[in-house]
């Protein structure tokens, strides 16, 4: 397939505070521990580090004056989330003000050093001071309970990853989550969503309150015009739109029955949305408009369809019919690195025991399987206008689906569930299409979705992530329902 560059700027790195902890006291009691537990520090630092994280770490931290310095430190390189490695016992007045001063979420590394003590070579010291040491380079799990209580009763929200430094592949998996889970946190927080036009009327599900978006994601809303799209596209000229076209026949696999001028209008309105898009700089975008009184602005609405999914394919997620929450739940999947398509759930297959999901355009066409067809709609069903639209199914295998849900009492929630994309017929009415196998069955998974009230509308991504989206959840703070 044609490599489409990805628009939007790449984001900054995940910033990792990363500090451990000890006592003061212990340092000239025992020789080298100090230095000991520093080495597993710098382990811990080695292990986190990747391409687009920078870890900030802020070293041992064995007393309430060195906290204190340290928690400024962290919060002066404005970091996303800490790490703290419960390398020792300390006490909890060298943790609390780090955490309390930086302000982040916290995640406590409790990680022996060993999978387990070698008590044998250990009581072959007979040196009961040399005996203390070797036992408290091995103590790490003793202050998690205190800390754990002093940031309980502090409002400081904490978690917990327990295992082996080395050798657990389970839980550095677990820490990878995490870093995942904060990347995608600080990702929402930097992203800029457009949204252009106006609600699909009638649709009391998707309405959203636009402020509780930006105050729990942190995400800026952009608020875009339909005429700014159509004056773009004026400016747009034929030889770039040749090349649009032909990067269409690429990309797509465009059926002969496709009128070459829908594709021209098509490729018109594409670079005008490159342009709306590098013009705002935004990394997401949801849209809807009638398309009536004005031909222009008809004419764009009717072209958006293969713009908008070469957009979504290239880290611009684009969800219709201006469905905000769902615009949120694709960039989640987005930037989870799963894709993240535009769908809803619209029939069962009881034969089969599966539930069938799609969409009118947009689709993501970098998570299909195969390539994604291009077919003429001489009606667009609820909307207005004619042209071309993408038909697909997301790549067998792995999947899950995401919700923002807005609820009753005026928060944000999460609902997730992993299932199957499985082969099979599907309608090939010019839609995105797709076959889901739920481990709970058809009927208990639709039972199950709905009664958490989300909107009719879902993200569906590639590969089982519902443990990452769950740490998402966590890290800022919205309850997160997994249904299967």
């Amino acid at each position: 397939m044609h490599s489409l560059p990805s628009l939007p700027p790449p984001p900054p790195p995940l910033r990792a505070g990363l500090f451990g902890i000890g006592l003061d006291a212990y340092w000239p009691q025992f020789a080298g521990l100090k230095e000991r537990l520093e080495g597993f520090l710098a382990r811990v630092a080695e292990k986190l580090a990747r391409p687009g994280v920078e870890v900030v770490n802020a070293g041992l931290v064995d007393n309430p004056d060195r906290a204190r310095a340290a928690g400024s430190e962290l919060r002066r390189a404005d970091v996303d989330v800490i790490f703290l490695h419960a390398t020792t016992y300390a006490l909890s007045s060298t943790v609390l003000p780090v955490v309390q001063r930086a302000r982040v979420p916290v995640i406590v590394l409790n990680l022996a050093p060993a999978p387990a003590i070698d008590y044998a070579a250990f009581n072959r010291l007979r040196d009961r001071t040399r005996m203390t040491g070797e036992w408290l380079a091995h103590c790490g799990a003793c202050p998690v309970p205190e800390i754990a209580n002093v940031l309980n009763r502090a409002g400081v929200r904490f978690h917990q990853v327990t295992g082996v430094l080395d050798g657990d592949p389970e839980c550095w998996r677990e820490v990878d989550a995490w870093i995942e889970a904060a990347r995608t946190a600080a990702g929402m927080a930097g992203n800029r969503l457009g949204l252009m036009g106006h609600y699909y009327g009638g649709m009391l599900d998707i309405y959203s309150d636009l402020t509780l978006q930006c105050a729990t994601f942190g995400t800026h809303i952009e608020m875009l015009e339909i005429e700014e799209l159509a004056a773009l596209r004026r400016d747009v000229d034929c030889a770039d739109m040749a090349k649009r076209t032909a990067e269409f026949h690429e990309v797509f696999d465009v059926q002969p029955d496709c009128r070459a001028t829908d594709l021209a209008e098509a490729a018109r309105t594409s670079l005008a949305l490159d342009r709306l898009v590098a013009a705002h700089r935004l990394g997401s975008l949801a849209y809807f408009h009638k398309g009536t009184g004005v031909p222009e602005c008809g004419e764009v609405i009717s072209s958006i369809i293969l713009g908008t999914s070469l957009l979504t394919a290239r880290g611009v997620p684009v969800a219709g019919e201006y469905e905000v929450k769902n615009a949120q739940a694709m960039k989640i999947m987005d930037l989870f690195g799963a894709g993240g398509s535009f769908t809803e759930y619209y029939a069962m297959d009881f034969a089969d025991d599966v539930v069938l999901m799609g969409h009118d355009g947009p689709g993501h066409i970098k998570i299909a399987q195969g390539k994604t067809k291009v077919r003429p709609l001489d009606v667009y069903h609820g909307k207005v206008g004619r042209g071309v639209s993408v038909e697909m199914a997301v790549r067998h295998g792995p999947v899950t689906l995401l919700s923002v849900v807005e609820t009753a009492d005026g928060r944000l929630a999460l609902l997730c569930a992993e299932a199957e994309s499985v082969p099979g017929p599907v309608l090939e009415i010019g839609n995105t299409n797709s076959r889901y196998r739920f481990p709970c069955g058809a009927r208990e998974f639709v039972n199950r979705w709905n009664s958490h009230g989300p909107a009719h509308h879902c993200a569906v991504g590639t590969g089982r992530i519902a443990a990452k989206i769950e740490k998402l959840g966590l890290l800022l703070g919205l309850k997160t329902t997994r249904v299967c």
